[in-house]
């Protein structure tokens, strides 16, 4: 692992922090906006993976399975 993915691991993990801080501070100070950003945003992305999730299913083309071989008759001799 080199330094610029610690980097990025530790700037997440403040970022984490200060959000939490911040949610925090809002819920002790009793601001609605506390819990309706983040409702809002887990409410955009469901419905952005349920729409995504949607429009694969019905955008997808799938060729349909080839017949397979009849079995090859290893019977030279006529005897069966």
């Amino acid at each position: 692992m080199n330094d610029s993915s610690r980097a990025q691991g530790v700037a997440i993990c403040v970022a984490a922090a200060v959000l939490g801080l911040i949610f925090l501070s809002g819920l002790l100070n009793g601001a609605w906006w506390a819990v309706a950003i983040p409702v809002g945003i887990l409410l955009a992305f469901v419905l952005g993976l349920t729409f995504w999730v949607g429009f694969t299913i019905a955008t997808i083309q799938v060729e349909p399975e080839a017949d397979p071989a009849p079995p090859a008759n290893d019977d030279a001799n006529g005897q069966g």
